[in-house]
């Protein structure tokens, strides 16, 4: 134990507290023997560094409790599925870096149940990495991020059914079953569709204000 805390430059009475609190897992025993590895190491060093942010000791359990409960990163990835997206790989710290003051656990808690997030050992991995920009740019003009998770959600939604659209569409009229034109045509339609919808949508609103 002291070899740990004096490698994570805390003093051993702050890690029997972290232990106490469950903030670090139990170490490994061989008899009388307490072992502990780079997990643990890692973990310390994640807690000083949101500490640092301004997180506080019971915020950072919750998010512990949240993570070790959240979805395995094969599960959120869908690994062996076709993606366009890439994953990005955070620390827990980098993660509250994007989103500051709203990284909570309810909405960390939010995303892992919407597929954004997963866990990989002691790394956080969000799905996307154009969702993740994109939605600290929202959280960034002063989106809550629970707002910016339930329109997320929402999106989801209308996506999902737009899929079924064009996959059923495409196959009715092909013998592939991924036809290769299937996700530039789709997403040029939706672009053009969307890019109207906005204009549209705007215009009402300037002559509603005039």
């Amino acid at each position: 134990m002291e070899e740990l805390a004096k490698e994570a430059g805390i003093p051993v009475r702050t890690l029997r507290f972290y232990r106490e609190r469950g903030l670090i897992s139990p170490p490994r025993r061989e008899g009388r023997i307490a072992w502990y590895d780079d997990h643990h190491l890692a973990r310390l060093r994640t807690i000083t560094g949101l500490l640092e942010r301004g997180h506080t000791l019971t915020g950072i359990a919750d998010l512990a409790r949240t993570f070790e409960s959240g979805r395995d990163v094969a599960e959120v990835l869908g690994l062996g599925e076709p993606t366009e997206e890439t994953p990005v790989r955070l620390t827990p710290e980098q993660l509250a870096d994007y989103f500051e003051s709203e990284s909570t656990p309810e909405n960390l808690a939010a995303a892992m149940e919407l597929g954004y997030l997963g866990t990989d050992g002691d790394e956080i991995v969000h799905i996307s990495r154009r969702l993740l920009e994109v939605s600290a740019e929202l959280v960034r003009e002063g989106v809550p991020l629970a707002t910016v998770l339930a329109s997320g959600r929402r999106v989801r939604e209308h996506a999902d059914a737009l899929a079924d659209l064009f996959v059923s569409t495409l196959r009715d009229h092909s013998t592939q079953e991924e036809p290769p034109q299937l996700r530039p045509l789709a997403r040029a339609v939706v672009d053009a569709e969307l890019s109207m919808a906005l204009d549209r949508r705007l215009r009402r609103d300037a002559e509603g204000a005039e």
